[in-house]
């Protein structure tokens, strides 16, 4: 039983990974290394951010109770996160071509590495205990979630760095960047605030992601048809 719950939970992470890979085509373009290049800054990009968090900002740990919100830490942890968009910008400088070969492969490669080292160890170590918990269950479905977020942020850079997007478009844009940003402030908090439990915070991260998405993919759908991507 603890094997088979270890199984279902590694394919829940895992497989929607492979089949974006397999059924976006990217294996036909061969882009598997570009994906690996991707993942190793992340992990660059992850070593940068602890070294920023440990030496320039304190800890604010001690500001609230333990189990509460604490805005200031949050908001300076997601001020540290605007690297992921600095990182996510270079892998896609990186990446040759154009359309969606390139934004998949950035931000696919980018997600893959964030799952394996957030969850990797925590479903080896987790899932394969003896007492069965839907804990593990949600956070595999909440990598699910963060590889469409990934996705949104790689298209929203590649679209903020188009000199050819209406403008109209681009405070949109700005903004849907620093809400996925800061996402750790305003969401976590009305998460907070609401009481919110397991399964409706999973929920609401889902909505708000797949909108997030959704208008994204609205931008730029409209841009790719208007130069012939």
């Amino acid at each position: 039983m603890t094997l088979y719950h270890f199984g279902n939970c590694v394919a829940l992470v895992y497989v929607p990974y492979y089949m974006t890979y397999k059924y976006s085509g990217l294996s036909e373009y061969g882009a598997f290394l570009k994906c690996i290049q991707a993942g190793g800054i992340y992990i660059f990009t992850q070593l940068c951010k602890m070294l920023v968090l440990a030496t320039f900002f304190p800890d604010t740990d001690s500001f609230t109770g333990e189990g509460q919100f604490n805005l200031i830490a949050e908001f300076l942890r997601c001020s540290v996160d605007l690297v992921d968009l600095l990182g996510l910008a270079f892998v896609l400088s990186k990446i040759p071509g154009k359309g969606h070969s390139k934004l998949i492969t950035a931000g696919l490669g980018w997600a893959t590495a964030e799952v394996i080292l957030s969850r990797g160890l925590m479903l080896w170590v987790g899932a394969r205990g003896a007492e069965f918990s839907w804990i593990y269950i949600q956070r595999c479905l909440e990598s699910n979630i963060l590889l469409v977020q990934h996705l949104a942020t790689a298209t929203l850079l590649w679209l903020f760095s188009r000199h050819d997007l209406e403008k109209k478009f681009v405070p949109l844009v700005i903004v849907l960047l620093v809400a996925i940003s800061f996402r750790g402030v305003w969401l976590e908090g009305t998460l907070q605030a609401l009481s919110a439990g397991s399964w409706f915070s999973l929920g609401l991260k889902a909505l708000v992601t797949g909108c997030i998405g959704f208008v994204t993919l609205h931008i730029y759908s409209g841009l790719a048809q208007s130069i012939g991507l």
